[in-house]
């Protein structure tokens, strides 16, 4: 069985940071490529970043470059995802995924998911 769990979300106030976790079971993944996505209320998944399966490469959407910091430890199963300077407008549910090789923005593009972890930044 494969199973995805993110931890780390939580209430923060604009400005601060928050790191994410996505931890992996029943399997390993260090030969798939990595990604988070976030999913507000009443809006589409959208993408805010990848890493490539040996950590090589990575890709963030425009709204978080800068900010935000993808990163992975094969050795751990966990991938992660640091959140600076962060901003009402992260708010969302953050979600975890797991496939191929490359860092792609497509939500097409993973076979995994974990469940979501709540984010959410105060004024």
């Amino acid at each position: 069985q494969v199973q995805l769990v993110e931890s780390g979300g939580g209430l923060v106030q604009a400005g601060g940071s928050l790191r994410l976790s996505c931890a992996a079971s029943g399997r390993t993944f260090s030969s798939y490529a990595r990604a988070w996505f976030r999913q507000a209320p009443g809006k589409e998944r959208e993408f805010v970043a990848a890493i490539s399966w040996s950590g090589g490469s990575t890709y963030y959407a425009d709204s978080v470059k800068g900010r935000f910091t993808i990163s992975r430890d094969n050795a751990k199963n966990t991938v992660y995802l640091q959140m600076n300077s962060l901003k009402p407008e992260d708010t969302a549910v953050y979600y975890c995924a797991a496939g191929g090789y490359s860092p792609r923005a497509s939500p097409n593009s993973y076979d995994y998911w974990g469940q979501g972890t709540q984010v959410t930044v105060s004024s």
